[in-house]
This record gives C-alpha cells, structure tokens and sequence, in this order.
C-alpha cells in the first residue's frame, strides 16, 4: 500500500526547488516550507558545471538558466602580479550537451525556480512556515509545523491559515517523506540526530560582490591569485556583477577588509567606481553529514554536506542529491515492498561521491593558495609544469565524475570498459537534446536490436525503448549494443554489442 501524503520538502532554495520541480514531473505531490519570506536578496552561489546545469533540465527550467547566466571560459591560475602560469579551460558543450563551466547570480536563479514551481499545480511552496517535529509511523510520517506569522492556505495540504488575524501556531501534517534541503543550520539533521563530521579544511574568507557601470577588463573566465600574501579569486558574472574573494588573516574582520575596498580591487577596476552589494565574512569548510537519512526523512545540500569552493561544487552537489534521490523516491512510493535497498542506495551512492569532491576541493583548495612563502615560491613553477601534462590535467578533473559502484540499481560491471555506473552522454537529436526526448522516466537506447532479457527488465521498469544512432560511438567504446537508462541518466545495465 503507498504511504499517504504528500512529499514535503524543507527549504526552498535552489536544491529543495529543484527537488520539487523534479518530484512534481514524475506526478507527485509536494509541499515546501520555508522559515523565511522571499528570495535571499544577496548573491551566494555562482558557479554550476554542465551536469548541474542537465538537471536544470530535468526540472524544466534549463533555458531559464541560460538567459540569466554565462559560459565561462575556465579557470587560470595567477602569480602575485596577476600573471597567469596555468590555465583550465572549459568547453562551450560537455558530457552533458551544456557549457561546461557556468556563472550566474543566485536570486536569479531562485526566481527562476520559483517561478516554475508557481506554475507547477502539483507543488505549494508556504513561507513563514518551519519544522518543528517529526514523527515517523507504520503509515507514514507526522510532522509538526510552526507557522508564525500564519502563511499557508487551508485545503488539501492541512496547513493553518490566520482567522481574523490570529494564526495558529502549530500545524500537523501528514507526509510520505520529508526532504531536509535547509542548509548548513538544518533543523531536520538536528531532528534525525545527524552530525556534521569535519574533514579538515576551516578558513575565513572575505566575499565582495559588486556591480560596476562599466565593464572591467576579463578573459571571460575565472581567476585564482596565488598569491601566498593574500590568495584571492575574481570571478566575472553576468550582466554587471562582478565578485572577488580574498582569504582573511588571523586577526582580521571584515570591516577591517571592508575599509580596504579600493586597495584590495585596484590591479582589476583602475579609476572605475564600484557600488558594493555585499561585503561579509564567510567561513569555508568541508564537512560531511554522518548520516543522511533515518526512515523516510532524508538530507541533501548543505544539510548533508559542505564544501570550500575551489573547484565550484557547493551547489552542483546539492543539486545532484536531489536527482538522485527523486526517482527513487518515486519508485518507492509506487513499490513500498522494495523500497528499502532503492532508498538506502542513495546515501550509498552520494556521500562517497560528495566526500571525495570535498577532499578533491580542500587538496586543489591548498596547492593553489595554501602554505608558507618558501613553499609557495616552490609551487608555481611545479604547478605550472604538471598541468601541462595531459594525464595531469585529467586526473585533476577526475575527482568530479561520477562512476558509481555495484548496487541495487546498478550493476556489476562485465568488463572495465563497462558503461554501467557513469552518465550516458547527452547527445543532439536533430534539433533536440537527448533527455528531453527520453522523457523523465528509465530509458532503453540502442543503436540495434535489444536482447530479450535486457528488452524484459526494461519493461518492468517502465521503460522505452529509443534508437540513437548518435550514441553508437559511445556504446561502442563500451562494448555494448544497448543501455538501461536510470531517470537521472545513470547507465544500470547494459547489453554486449552483437557479435
């Protein structure tokens, strides 16, 4: 019997939007709940690659995204004197049919989402609203919400509105799974008895964003100073937004940095004013949630896991949590008898995934602004030399690809060449991208005939069954004929290619 009641969803920045959007696809009901009123008016985030940017697309809201964002051109490494002696550059179209390097603001993108789920008729979104209990039975979940300020409309979703003014300040709901997608603060890890485990990396670091009447001279791409004094990163976002990021002494604040404004940007401004939009103290560290679920509540984004920056991954990680757990989510509410494994496979598949970013972040995070002069002096020719070397290069974009291990939706590989465990790529079909003609759901491709038992097991799980002759070269390479296709385009079998 399915559990009763709606998902809800706990936060409605970008992954708890995105979640939703992607629940609500495959037909499920949702409810998000947000303690605070509106988009966070600051920029946060500004960095998402091309997978990120396919799951965007999965929710539906990828071109959105295009219109308030902008391919990058890389990332290069700079001396003290801003001369550069490496350089990362990223392609205008990945693995993942989009740039792969992508910069934008993050009010932008949450009113892109916002919008969606707006228009989105299986997915409300309360503000004002926060979890204050959860309660897990044979039947499903009971959860405790404050309303406060008396946000939420009376119907089908059980919250409380004000009556002649006066709102109620507790609410009880009944949900099928409740999603923890409220940050680094989160209130449902603290529920579950979750602990964020350290993984070695705390620095204090002062974030400038600015917008600038006048273009600041950029190669279109993202620099990093490696400069032992002062590390520092100057990213150029769309439109006329501009960011720098300087590592903070011990003793510093912010105030002390924000007095220093004009001296800190002048090698990039020159005589051109700035209007400041935020200047603040953040704190990056890398952190990883000791637990990510207990029954059917589950952790994802910064409730589950935080990263430092370096490599642009905080939010990408957030949102390929919410494709992973969303459909398995729905087959589990459709299937409750063998949902255990499904839904355990999420914590399985993630958090190592998720942990070995971070560690890839803290290690590209030091070698490039990290330790004594002497040691800096030594690094930038070494740096420099290795990245030179193509099998250097690609060991260090490694750490981001995704190849997961034998589990319950995934099988054992037959060869090393197996395709099981990685992305199938996301081709042009005509004027088309791939995901966009599979649908949301398991796909079978095939560039032949499909064995019988391949062809079985994808009906099962509601597969169809579609040609590409565009991803021959691809199943080729894997020895393979044909691929069962996850919804989030993980490759779970394949057929060795006939002959």
């Amino acid at each position: 019997m399915p559990v009763p009641g709606p998902v809800l969803v706990v936060g409605a920045g970008p992954t708890g939007l995105v979640a939703a959007l992607l629940l609500a696809r495959h037909g499920v009901e949702v409810i998000v709940v947000e303690r605070r009123d509106g988009v966070h008016p600051l920029p946060r985030a500004v960095h998402l690659d091309d997978e990120s940017v396919r799951i965007l697309q999965a929710a539906g809201v990828a071109d959105g995204f295009t219109a308030v964002s902008r391919p990058a051109a890389g990332l290069r490494l700079l001396d003290a004197r801003l001369r550069p002696f490496a350089e990362f550059r990223r392609s205008e179209s990945g693995l993942h049919g989009w740039p792969e390097s992508n910069l934008f603001d993050q009010p932008a993108l949450e009113e892109l989402l916002r919008d969606a789920v707006a228009a989105q008729p299986l997915v409300t979104l309360h503000e004002g609203v926060e979890v204050a209990g959860v309660e897990q039975r044979p039947d499903g979940l009971s959860v405790r919400l404050r309303t406060e300020r008396g946000h939420g409309a009376v119907g089908h979703d059980g919250l409380a509105a004000p009556t002649e003014g006066r709102p109620r300040p507790e609410t009880t709901i009944s949900a099928s799974a409740v999603l923890g997608c409220d940050g680094a603060h989160s209130t449902v890890r603290d529920l579950i008895g979750a602990r964020m485990r350290d993984l070695g990396f705390t620095e204090r670091w002062f974030v400038l964003d600015v917008a600038s009447s006048e273009p600041l001279p950029t190669w279109g791409g993202v620099d990093q100073v490696c400069d032992p004094a002062r590390a520092g990163t100057f990213l150029p976002l769309p439109g006329d937004r501009y960011r720098w990021e300087w590592r903070m002494h011990d003793g510093e604040d912010a105030a002390d940095l924000a007095e220093r404004i004009p001296e800190l940007t002048a090698r990039w401004t020159g005589a051109v004013d700035v209007d400041v939009l935020r200047a603040a103290e953040y704190t990056f560290a890398a952190r990883l949630a000791d637990r990510w679920r207990d029954g059917r509540v589950f952790l994802l984004g910064d409730a589950a896991h935080l990263t430092p920056p370096f490599i642009g991954q905080g939010l990408g990680a957030g949102l390929r949590d919410a494709h992973n757990l969303a459909w398995k989510l729905v087959d589990a509410l459709a299937r409750p008898a063998s949902a255990e494994a499904l839904l355990e496979s999420y914590r399985l598949e993630r958090a190592p995934h998720a942990e070995a970013v971070i560690r890839g972040a803290v290690r590209v995070g030091r070698a490039m602004t990290g330790g004594p002069g002497a040691v800096a002096a030594l690094r930038r020719p070494l740096v420099a030399g290795a990245l030179r070397i193509p099998g250097v290069r690609a060991r260090a974009s490694r750490v981001l690809t995704t190849r997961f291990p034998a589990g319950e939706s995934v099988d054992r590989r037959r060869h090393r060449r197996d395709l099981v465990g990685a992305h199938c790529p996301q081709v042009r079909i005509g004027d088309r991208r791939l995901d966009d003609v599979l649908g949301p759901g398991w796909a079978l491709v095939t560039d032949g005939p499909v064995p019988d038992g391949l062809r079985a097991r994808a009906e099962r799980v509601g597969a169809g069954t579609v040609r590409v002759g565009e991803l021959g070269g691809w199943l080729a390479a894997g020895r393979a004929g044909a691929a069962l296709l996850r919804p989030d385009r993980i490759v779970a079998a394949t057929a060795p290619r006939p002959g």
